[in-house]
């Protein structure tokens, strides 16, 4: 993943903020400057254009959670464990970084790589957990099935920034029901979708 220098990382945690609250289109040079706390040459320098600042934003974004995620998964082996961890991680991102929880769900089924983000793991998991009888669904019904996952988990992030649920909560509901919609028991979906939740590992 391509590094940011500090001046950088300033714009795009600022841009972050600002398209999540205002939209693409409703952020301009001075909102920006402002929010990021630097001058409105140095937003020239750095930034070609909104949309493009928002692409990158959403790059960036994307390929950060995958890899932490994915690093997460290391000495985890059983699909549906990964799927639940998977699931509970962005809730929990969501509680401890609502614009970034609300960033997501404005835009990941509009943008493609924060829906790759969602689509990717989940494929692979998917399969292995099919291969292994993990899982009950027909392979032709895969697509459908991440959808399934992508807006479950998105529903119950929704929940979080209203305030509707807690990220434990919502956490453990959607990976408990997601779970059963795959096949597992009721009381294996439960399990996995209480048990204690890992760190989020940083990136080196």
């Amino acid at each position: 993943m391509e590094a940011l220098n500090p001046v950088q990382r300033r714009i795009h945690q600022a841009a972050l903020r600002l398209f999540a609250e205002k939209g693409v289109n409703q952020v301009n040079i001075s909102d920006l400057a402002q929010e990021a706390g630097v001058a409105r040459g140095t937003i020239y320098n750095n930034v070609e254009s909104m949309e493009q600042l928002f692409r990158q934003v959403a790059s960036q974004l994307s390929k950060e959670m995958h890899l932490r995620v994915s690093k997460s998964f290391a000495d985890l082996e059983d699909p549906a464990a990964r799927l639940a961890n998977g699931i509970r991680f962005f809730i929990r991102r969501t509680h401890e970084e609502l614009q970034w929880g609300i960033f997501l769900s404005r835009f990941a089924m509009s943008d493609a790589a924060l829906r790759e983000m969602f689509y990717s793991q989940a494929t692979t998991d998917l399969l292995n957990g099919l291969k292994v009888g993990r899982y009950n669904f027909r392979q032709e019904q895969l697509v459908t099935v991440i959808s399934l996952v992508a807006s479950a988990t998105l529903g119950a992030m929704f929940l979080v920034i209203e305030g509707l649920k807690t990220w434990r909560e919502a956490g453990s509901d959607t990976a408990e029901l997601v779970l059963r919609s795959l096949g597992l028991t009721e009381e294996d979906a439960r399990r996995l979708a209480t048990s204690e939740l890992p760190p989020l590992p940083a990136l080196n």
